[in-house]
């Protein structure tokens, strides 16, 4: 499958932004979700996720009650609303999916449990 995210940009703290991850080739309702961050030099880090059967969802801590994390299976696609957002949460921002192995309720947060990765998207906040 392959991942393409978009709506990354620029804006003010306090603001937000929606994020969106499309796949081709496959269906995403098949497929484990999440959302990961990355700053340079920095590892790549959960955000959020849900389990292959789409019944739960799991944040870091740091963007709990602020993300939300959701799927659209009409249009394919997984979302991550973003809001009040702090200078801190200034990263690239990856979607990724895990095929349908393992546990269907599980919320893997490893990035190493997903296998296969989009192209990443800036989203920077200014204080």
């Amino acid at each position: 499958v392959q991942l393409q995210a978009s709506g990354g940009g620029m804006v003010q703290a306090g603001g937000s932004v929606r994020l969106s991850c499309e796949a081709s080739g496959r269906t995403l309702s098949n497929y484990a979700m999440g959302w990961f961050r990355q700053t340079p030099g920095m590892e790549r880090d959960f955000v959020a996720a849900f389990s292959w059967s789409g019944t739960n969802s799991f944040y870091a801590d740091s963007v709990k009650g602020r993300f939300t994390i959701s799927r659209d299976n009409t249009n394919n696609l997984v979302s991550l609303q973003m809001n009040n957002l702090k200078p801190e949460d200034t990263a690239v921002y990856f979607c990724a999916a895990r095929g349908t192995y393992g546990s269907s309720s599980y919320v893997y947060t490893g990035r190493r449990n997903y296998d296969y990765w989009g192209q990443g998207t800036q989203v920077t906040v200014s204080s």
